[in-house]
């Protein structure tokens, strides 16, 4: 199926950009929020719980490979402006950078959807600048407000090649707990629905 997906915009001159402001002079870090927490599937010298200021993490971003089809999409994790966001950060030495990006490129940019941006995240040991994936709002991939409703309807249908959309909403709200980040948006989606279900 995923050979019908177009992509939104061509990936390669966006990673060009990326690995020219980064520059490769020092170690690079990666900012997770969603299944990078759970399956960063890179080699990291170092991780560290880290908060951004001006986004947070929203279940609001269409999925039609991973966690759906085009025909049924699932959601997927996107970072949205306004609020603040706890994750991860990964450093990642030097002379790996330029594969590893290489290698996120082919698993989150696949269909151009996110905006690479360096942000500001803080940390226990300081400040580092790091590259999160975000989400514009001007997205066609981005939902705009969904009802419980239509969140029950997701999470009931929505397969795709990684698995279900559900599976990936408690798997990552596990992960935020065991690195004791509280994510009350999703926790309190995950409690409604099963409430009503």
């Amino acid at each position: 199926m995923s050979d019908v997906i177009k992509p939104l915009r061509d990936p390669a001159p966006m990673l060009e950009r990326v690995l020219h402001e980064w520059g490769g002079h020092e170690d690079l870090w990666v900012f997770g929020y969603g299944s990078l927490i759970w399956r960063p599937d890179f080699e990291f010298a170092e991780r560290r719980p880290a908060k951004v200021h001006g986004w947070h993490r929203a279940l609001k971003m269409w999925s039609r490979i991973n966690r759906g089809t085009p025909e049924r999409p699932g959601l997927v994790f996107g970072m949205l402006s306004g609020g603040s966001c706890q994750g991860m950060v990964f450093r990642i030495p030097r002379h790996s950078g330029r594969e590893v990006l290489t290698q996120l490129w082919s698993r989150e940019m696949v269909t151009g959807v996110y905006d690479p941006k360096w942000l500001n995240c803080q940390t226990s040991h300081g400040a580092v600048r790091a590259l999160a994936f975000t989400l514009s709002r001007k997205s066609p991939n981005h939902t705009g407000v969904l009802s419980d409703d239509e969140y029950r309807r997701i999470f009931a249908q929505a397969s795709g090649k990684y698995g279900t959309t559900l599976e990936y909403a408690h798997r990552t709200l596990e992960e935020l707990r065991l690195h004791n980040i509280r994510d009350r948006r999703l926790e309190r989606l995950l409690k409604s629905l099963e409430e009503r279900g």
